[in-house]
């Protein structure tokens, strides 16, 4: 039945262009056009064009296409964005089209085919990512080469890639293209329904490990060369924010700070440079222009913030915590973590953090009063004018903040307290998930928290998917909201619930939140 629906109906689409003398071309380019519109295309010569340029001649690529375009003309059809998919084929195809097993691969294996399809209309960022290395395309053809890679296997492909260049933007660029790939393996697994949300959130804070940690030792090795000695310091990055607590979205940046510590006999001012040196090309290096995404690493939680130095040594660390720490600092260490570098040098800085970020008498009701204002206050000021606070998945009400700071408030009251120790972690949901083991809130407000970070989670994830820009409100422009529904799984004529599950899922969980964050003394 489908062949016999694929032959009615989308076959003489194919005919309208590529077959049909001048004469009856036109008639039946009306009609096809026609026939678009009713399938869902927003513009219909345009998608003619596409099929004309398709499957128009006698060359065996052009016959492989008119065999495959009637299916894929019927998979575009079933997702909100049939002019999307259809585009993004020919691109696709424009590029690996004379390239023999591209499309014997997609005549041959057909769910290879249709997940595909599904990709091109679902997924910008995926496409994207796509047309950035047409060949990644191969990994479709078998749901384990979808599977993530381990932290292990990426450092050691990275690694042994970027040895291959003495230039060290070379290098760079080499380990960029992998991550580049890696990051199309997440987005076609994810679009597909294959990860859940906290496997991609691990996934990608993978990817952006294993990226910094080479790109630091091939910073480290260019800025020793142009001192032309070994460098004078011990030096290490530490993951902060969503990258330390291996929470990392698409849209994310790399949150960082960076430590170093003159070697002995080193001079002080020397190996300060020397440390300045190599965070700035590390920094360079993930940012220079180039086919592949960049990765910004955002140093703006480290003290003082922007108007701070941008690297410090562990014993100005030590001082400036010592007497300028503040609450929202502590909170901010909660998720700290080793990254990159020299490993003693990390394992010393988490030693000199740990008391501030998990102090044993817990949280004083001065800090818990200021905690909570600054809450308050980020709700009121931060949120953008305008929006929707309900619908707000970052700031709104039982959105990834309300969560996060639940957690954070259990972490700073009892982390640091005898037989607590399992709240001394960095990720949101092992926090919350501690917290629920160790009885300081029952399974279903742990569920309901849960719920709500995993979905807030998931919707800016799929926004940034359909859109290719990060947003942090649920889409109320129609199209856009019917993309991130279909990635969802919801049919197009219900796109509203999801919306509706969202208000209904974040609304329990901040519920959950006024009772624990706020009326806690």
């Amino acid at each position: 039945v489908r062949r016999l629906h694929e032959k009615l109906f989308y076959r003489p689409l194919l005919n309208a262009v590529a077959r049909l003398d001048s004469g009856d071309a036109r008639l039946s380019l009306e009609a096809a056009s026609e026939r678009l519109t009713a399938l869902g295309y927003v513009d219909p010569e345009g998608a003619l064009r596409h099929i004309e340029a398709l499957s128009s001649g006698i060359s065996r690529r052009a016959a492989i296409q008119r065999t495959l375009l009637p299916v894929l003309l019927g998979w575009f059809a079933d997702a909100p964005n049939p002019d999307v998919g259809l585009l993004g084929f020919r691109r696709v195809s424009d590029e690996l089209g004379g390239t023999p097993w591209y499309l014997r691969l997609l005549r041959d294996e057909s769910e290879t085919a249709e997940r595909l399809a599904h990709l091109l209309c679902a997924s910008r960022l995926a496409t994207d990512l796509l047309l950035r290395a047409p060949e990644v395309v191969g990994l479709l053809s078998d749901v384990k080469e979808l599977a993530p890679k381990s932290l292990e296997d990426l450092m050691r492909e990275m690694s042994a890639t970027a040895a291959r260049y003495d230039e060290p933007d070379r290098a760079a660029q080499s380990i960029r293209t992998i991550r580049s790939r890696e990051l199309f393996r997440i987005a076609a697994a994810d679009a597909n329904g294959l990860l859940s949300v906290p496997q991609v959130c691990q996934a990608l804070s993978d990817i952006s490990d294993a990226t910094i940690s080479v790109a630091l030792q091939i910073a480290v090795e260019a800025v020793e060369a142009n001192l032309a000695m070994p460098l004078p310091t011990r030096f290490s990055v530490i993951a902060m924010g969503r990258l330390g607590g291996r929470d990392v979205g698409y849209s994310s940046d790399a949150d960082a700070m960076f430590v170093h510590d003159p070697l002995p006999g080193a001079d002080e001012d020397v190996a300060t440079k020397a440390a300045i040196a190599v965070a700035n090309e590390l920094r360079r290096l993930l940012s220079l222009p180039c086919a592949d995404p960049e990765l910004v690493i955002d140093a703006d939680l480290r003290p003082e913030g922007r108007s701070g130095a941008l690297v410090r040594s562990i014993a100005s660390y030590g001082a400036y915590y010592a007497r300028w720490s503040s609450p929202w600092e502590a909170q901010a260490l909660l998720r700290a973590r080793p990254l990159a570098g020299d490993e003693s040098l990390s394992a010393e800085f988490m030693a000199l953090i740990d008391p501030l970020r998990w102090p044993v008498d817990g949280i004083s009701d001065s800090d818990l009063r200021e905690v909570r204002r600054l809450k308050a206050r980020m709700e009121s000021e931060r949120l953008p004018k305008g929006a929707d606070p309900s619908l707000h998945v970052k700031l709104g009400r039982g959105g990834l903040s309300d969560v996060e700071w639940v957690a954070q408030l259990l972490q700073m009251r009892h982390a640091g307290e005898p037989g607590f120790e399992d709240l001394q972690v960095t990720g949101t949901l092992d926090a919350i998930e501690a917290a629920s083991e160790l009885g300081l809130m029952t399974a279903e407000d742990r569920d309901a928290l849960e719920a709500a970070w995993c979905l807030a989670t998931r919707m800016r994830n799929a926004v940034y998917s359909v859109t290719g820009r990060p947003s942090d409100q649920v889409p109320s422009d129609f199209s856009v909201l019917t993309s991130v529904a279909f990635l969802f799984g919801y049919p197009p004529e219900e796109r509203a619930q999801l919306t509706q599950d969202y208000l209904r899922i974040t609304r329990k969980a901040r519920s959950v939140v006024e009772r624990v964050f706020y009326e806690w003394e």
